[in-house]
């Protein structure tokens, strides 16, 4: 049996760290995964990126017990992928989502896509790569578009999609961040303002929460604000932190693009497109 899956990186807008309420939005850099199953025992990953195959093991493990319990296979799943890893950019729930597809695929299961969403997140807090979940990254990584959720009842609050006359300007610093060095008595103290931001979202003032949301986590991680203001004086709509980061993203019109990038300066910079998904699939 075979089956192939793919998940696409999102950016935050509010992330749930500090109240268990996020949104977020898919763009298109991507993940993709293939399986193969046949007989036998064990789970053999291979992934082009460094990051341990540890997350991609247990959601297949995870699928199999829900799906296919009590059956014995042998599983060699092959993930490729241009997200990069622990900046910000949902790479880990794109990992998850793409081989839990793949594997539905595989074995022909019908279900809905939020139960392959939530058998990821469950991984994710298992192996200690999300602090929540990360239930609202997972649901932009899968379905696109903008999407704002509880966190704590992996619950999808409303999905929406997003205007795609604009671009994602993403900065990436080399240096990466992982969630346990996260200070969380800092991340509690920002609450207050987290919760606005994500009232801005839900009012769907996008890229005021997107900025607003950027600053007070950049506070509470120590981090240097210094490209996300430069792209705000530059013409962004947006700008802000990505996750718990070190990613920026800033959001930008289209129209505008080429002289944003050169007002830039020396910056590495990378250009992605929003993903909106298939509003056929579920719109929460």
């Amino acid at each position: 049996m075979k089956g192939t899956g793919t998940a696409y990186s999102a950016a935050t807008i509010v992330n749930a760290m500090a109240t268990g309420y996020g949104a977020a939005f898919g763009i298109d850099l991507k993940t993709e995964a293939n399986v193969t199953i046949g007989s036998g025992q064990g789970i053999c990953v291979k992934t082009d990126v460094d990051e341990s195959p540890q997350l991609v093991t247990l959601c297949i493990k995870r699928f199999l017990e829900k799906f296919a319990p009590g059956e014995e296979y042998y599983i060699n799943a092959e993930l490729t992928s241009n997200i990069p890893v622990s900046r910000g950019l949902k790479s880990s729930s794109a990992a998850c989502n793409a081989v839990l597809e793949a594997m539905k695929n595989a074995m022909s299961v019908e279900c809905d896509v939020l139960e392959l969403i939530k058998i990821g997140t469950a991984a994710s807090i298992d192996c200690g790569v999300s602090l929540t979940g990360a239930f609202d990254d997972a649901c932009a990584s899968m379905l696109g578009g903008v999407v704002l959720t509880n966190n704590a009842s992996n619950e999808l609050v409303k999905r929406r999609p997003l205007e795609e006359d604009v671009a994602v300007v993403i900065d990436i610093p080399e240096y990466q961040i992982r969630k346990p060095s996260l200070d969380r008595t800092r991340i509690k103290a920002i609450a207050p303002i987290a919760k606005i931001a994500f009232e801005k979202a839900n009012e769907e003032r996008y890229w005021e929460a997107l900025t607003l949301n950027g600053m007070c986590y950049s506070a509470a991680f120590n981090l240097d604000q210094e490209i996300s203001i430069r792209g705000l004086c530059n013409g962004a709509l947006a700008s802000g932190l990505t996750g718990s980061g070190p990613a920026t993203i800033m959001v930008v019109n289209k129209d505008k693009l080429d002289k944003f990038i050169e007002n830039m300066g020396e910056h590495r910079l990378i250009v992605a497109n929003v993903n909106n998904g298939d509003f056929n699939e579920t719109s929460g």
